[in-house]
């Protein structure tokens, strides 16, 4: 019955392509194809917010976490909602000052246009690399089901999002992120009764289980000073600290998300989109870690060691346990997080281009350039990532556990990018030589972190951070810089 679950997989991914592609026809300028005209509504712009933060990393690679550990994943939950809070006093009034269409044109209001391209060279490298990490992510689904090979695997899923991506712009990617969060969710929701139906003893065994193995510790609240306590990714302060500041990072500074926040109509709907998307989150982390405890039940059970690699567990068992029908369709909720959020990618790595590089450049040489022309490159670069993305993809199969080789990426350029960001935000003598200086440093810093100590991830964004902000303050005064040398935005 196999021809019936590769059936259910395949109209998906027409359907949805084909559904993406329809919006082709209300992209008519630059504020449509990537602010989405500010049509959308705050409840789909949040599901959007979710599907991008979550991806295949999140629907692979979180139940692995509960099935070689317990639940204390969950502590990161807490800092994403002091960050939204954070986001939502400091940068989201600042971010609706007149209409932005990236991130980065903020920087160029408070310091001017160098810091504004090196923050954006960050965010397109940052992007490019981890993104490699989530289509590589998608590609172990499709070889598991398939046996097509890694790289046909990862040829074929950019290949039907970037289709809809280049024809539907902002829009195709906030409606096509809708219809694939509440299908992920639905196979999550479904993969979760069905394996629990086939645990002998039902939820009582499960939980009998998960107690003897301490799966469902969640809190670890031990603090000290020492290199072991920084070493550990998962404790209360590091979910706490560590993800305040890296959720601060992802959500205020970078384009993918950043985007999806500017596209809403106004302040306050945005503000709404962000809070009720932590909602949506907590949920489902939840929900794939009972679904990584109860798959831990059941090979203990059968006395039968787990699919290698480790991310293949979930899909491989619903691949191979699941009834025809059913298993490709939660199949293809897995494939459509992944295509949700590298849709989203091209359309945040291609609006960074060109507004943040291309435009600018152009401008200066013609400043009557129409409107036509700049979408024109829009849609070709979001074609030139799409080529950049799958060779990254390629390269990322080498790259060790995916879904904490995505968060270690992200963290490692976090702390230098949100760093200058709050020298803008929150200083008045910082100026754009300060600012420059101290990001460099903060970058530098945190390869050395990476490359020379056991510190946890959890903890990159706060160093990272905190050694931008410092450096650019002391810079400043060593250059005598002032107040008024520059307005702030």
């Amino acid at each position: 019955m196999r021809f019936l679950d590769w059936g259910t997989i395949a109209v998906y991914l027409l359907a949805i392509t084909w559904f993406g592609a329809r919006f082709r026809k209300s992209q008519h300028s630059l504020k449509d194809y990537f602010l989405g005209g500010h049509a959308a509504p705050w409840w789909a712009i949040a599901l959007s917010i979710v599907s991008a933060e979550t991806s295949t990393l999140t629907v692979i690679g979180t139940p692995v976490l509960a099935f070689n550990g317990n639940f204390q994943f969950l502590q990161l939950i807490l800092g994403y909602l002091a960050a939204r809070i954070v986001i939502s006093v400091l940068f989201l009034p600042q971010y609706f000052r007149g209409e932005m269409f990236t991130a980065y044109e903020l920087m160029r209001r408070r310091f001017g246009e160098r810091i504004r391209r090196l923050t954006a060279g960050t965010f397109l490298l940052l992007r490019a690399l981890a993104e490699g990490v989530r289509v590589f992510a998608v590609s172990i689904v499709i070889s598991t089901i398939l046996g097509t090979g890694e790289v046909v695997s990862i040829f074929a899923i950019v290949c039907l999002t970037l289709f809809y991506t280049f024809e539907g712009g902002m829009t195709a990617v906030i409606w096509t992120d809708v219809v694939q969060m509440f299908l992920y969710v639905a196979g999550a929701v479904l993969s979760f009764f069905v394996i629990l139906h086939q645990i002998p003893g039902g939820w009582a065994h499960v939980q009998q289980v998960g107690d003897a193995a301490h799966k469902f510790q969640m809190f670890d609240f031990r603090f000290s000073w020492t290199a072991a306590f920084f070493s550990r990714n998962y404790s209360f302060w590091a979910g706490l600290i560590g993800g305040c500041f890296l959720t601060t990072a992802s959500h205020g500074t970078e384009q993918l998300l950043v985007q999806r926040l500017l596209a809403a109509k106004n302040e306050g709907q945005s503000r709404a989109a962000l809070f009720s998307s932590w909602v949506v989150i907590f949920f489902q982390f939840a929900l794939f870690l009972f679904i990584g405890l109860m798959l831990y039940v059941h090979y203990s059970d059968v006395h039968q060691a787990a699919p290698k690699p480790s991310e293949a567990l979930y899909p491989s068992f619903v691949w191979n346990n699941l009834p025809a029908g059913l298993a490709g369709l939660v199949i293809a909720a897995i494939l459509a997080a992944g295509m949700s959020n590298l849709s989203a990618a091209l359309n945040a790595l291609a609006s960074t281009t060109v507004m943040d590089f291309y435009k600018p450049f152009a401008a200066r040489r013609n400043p009557d350039r129409p409107e036509a022309h700049y979408l024109a490159m829009a849609r070709r670069a979001t074609v030139l990532w799409a080529v950049i993305l799958f060779l990254v993809g390629l390269v990322a199969r080498h790259w060790g556990s995916v879904l904490e080789a995505g968060l270690t990426i992200a963290s490692i350029l976090y702390g230098s990018l949100l760093g200058v960001f709050l020298l803008g935000l929150l200083t008045r003598r910082v100026q754009e030589n300060s600012a420059i200086i101290a990001m460099v440093a903060g970058l530098l810093l945190m390869i050395a972190v990476k490359r020379w100590t056991n510190i946890a991830f959890t903890w990159y964004v706060l160093i990272g951070t905190a050694a931008t902000f410092l450096t650019g303050c002391v810079v400043s005064l060593v250059l005598g810089e002032s107040s008024n040398a520059r307005k702030t935005a």
